[in-house]
């Protein structure tokens, strides 16, 4: 039986140490000035725009990360803060000002749908992978268009700099060794990993 399709980028599933998650985020900004729509499983980073900065400086500022290789990820947007215009718009609109909840422990598994480009066997676990957005994201669920890249344009490997270690194909029922399977994947170049910081500024 074919694996499900549909994207929806990362989901948290649970701690490395064997964990359920708990639930924990970190709340964020979004500058109205940034003029990207966001979506819930998107990976994310700090910007480097000052203008976009919260004033107060209490919460971090993020943009989309395009969780290709060599990019750095700050976290994965979990949910939005209720818009008081629209309570059922459960994405952010480009240039819209707003706050969201993001998952940023380096050590949180995340599920992730494979986008189906190419032969998948089982080799795959324990190698590294890059992220693709098979679309801008979905203005009716809200959730991202982000999968993991399954050799559409670069296909998993050692490459150190790729975005996502690949742990196991996800043990589910409906899911089997094949394109558009469903992993579990740690962030690979995740922007606060334990004992090492990258500093991010803003011009």
């Amino acid at each position: 039986m074919a694996n499900p399709t549909g994207s929806y980028g990362l989901r948290p599933v649970r701690h490395l140490n064997g964990g359920s998650w708990n639930g924990a985020t970190t709340k964020c900004y979004i500058s109205a000035s940034y003029a990207t729509a966001l979506f819930v499983g998107d990976p994310v980073l700090l910007t480097p725009t000052l203008a976009e900065k919260e004033a107060t400086g209490k919460y971090p500022t993020i943009n989309a990360s395009a969780g290709t290789a060599g990019t750095i990820i700050f976290g994965v947007i979990t949910s939005f803060d209720a818009a008081p215009t629209n309570l059922s718009l459960n994405y952010n609109p480009a240039s819209t000002e707003r706050f969201c909840n993001v998952c940023t422990d380096p050590d949180v598994i995340f599920a992730i749908r494979g986008d189906g480009g190419a032969a998948i066997t089982s080799v795959i676990p324990g190698q590294n992978a890059v992220m693709i957005a098979t679309s801008a994201g979905s203005t009716a669920t809200g959730l991202s268009g982000f999968d993991m890249d399954e050799g559409t344009t670069t296909a998993p490997n050692t490459t150190q700099n790729f975005t996502l270690h690949v742990l196991n194909i996800a043990n589910k029922e409906d899911n089997a060794l094949g394109i558009n399977a469903e992993y579990e994947v740690l962030l690979n170049t995740v922007e606060n990993a334990t004992g090492r910081y990258l500093g991010v500024t803003a011009a």
